[in-house]
């Protein structure tokens, strides 16, 4: 079989704890090759690397860019005076990379799960005056459960526990949902807008977090009509903030007496489950190349 020729060059942005190409990703790069689009991973934070020399940058794997956030708002800005074309587009990236934008979506409908945002200096003040019950405390710009505390709200332990987080974050104060352990948490992968697959998502016993590297599963799953339907009133809120249509994106919820709440709207870097949907991987990839296609014509047309 012949060696299709590359149309485009794609930067793959990732971080330096994945250098090369994301197992996630193998198949979507093989696809994006399939199609012209020639697609070279680099480390976002690398000075070395010409971002300006892209047709477009696709965010990945920038799974540190919470550790480095001075750093990260300044390249995407750097991006911004490159004109490059960033997918998705650098004002969501801003926008989305700090968890007061689910605020944002509230105020438009969408329904979270209850939300204080505490600066740090004051959160020892204010854990005496939650309300009884389990709480989830994380800083509003954050990944992985990194500096995530659960405990029951007015107790020592709890108090204790939360000492050690640094007072110069901001935090959201949310109660813990039980539902994400007895139920699990759902995660529907939408593509250019349109719904592509989905996957459940449950802690290991005695625990609530989903994320693999603290024990949690994830297996294949089918929503109903309805959960779809709640996720697409999610991307509707997203431009009713005047945000452009994002070319990916992953909404995270659970189902809480019957409705699809919100945890997270991941539109910068989320692990998008492609290594066991080829099918979902091939969707992806001709979307992204229709989008260089398009970006080229427009290019042509205007010159």
């Amino acid at each position: 079989m012949p060696v299709p020729v590359s149309r485009f060059r794609l930067g793959v942005a990732s971080s330096r704890q994945f250098p090369n190409v994301h197992k996630d990703d193998v198949y979507l790069m093989a696809m994006l090759e399939r199609l012209g689009v020639q697609p070279v991973v680099c480390v976002w934070n690398d000075p070395a690397v010409d971002w300006g020399g892209f047709d477009a940058v696709l965010v990945r794997t920038i799974w540190d860019y919470f550790e480095h956030y001075p750093a990260f708002l300044a390249w995407t800005q750097m991006l911004d005076r490159l004109n490059a074309i960033v997918i998705n587009d650098t004002n969501m990236l801003r926008w989305n990379s700090d968890k007061r934008y689910l605020l944002d979506l509230e105020r438009q409908g969408v329904p979270i799960i209850p939300t204080q945002v505490v600066p740090g200096r004051d959160l020892h003040e204010r854990l005496p005056s939650l309300p009884d019950g389990e709480v989830v405390i994380k800083p509003t710009v954050s990944g992985g459960a990194w500096h995530t505390v659960r405990g029951r709200a007015r107790t020592t332990a709890f108090e204790n526990a939360c000492e050690p987080l640094p007072k110069s974050l901001d935090y959201l104060v949310q109660p813990f949902v039980p539902e994400i352990a007895s139920h699990g948490e759902w995660s529907l992968m939408f593509f250019g807008g349109a719904y592509s697959h989905a996957v459940l998502k449950r802690p290991t016993v005695g625990d609530y977090r989903v994320q693999e590297q603290h024990g949690g599963s994830t297996a294949p799953a089918t929503p109903d009509a309805g959960l779809v339907d709640a996720a697409n009133k999610v991307l509707a809120a997203v431009g009713a903030l005047e945000h452009q249509p994002p070319d990916y994106a992953r909404i995270d919820g659970v189902v809480i007496n019957g409705q699809f709440v919100l945890m997270e709207l991941e539109v910068i870097e989320p692990a998008l489950f492609l290594a066991q949907r080829p099918d979902a991987a091939e969707r992806f990839a001709r979307h992204l190349a229709e989008r260089l296609e398009r970006l080229a014509c427009g290019a042509a047309t205007r010159s």
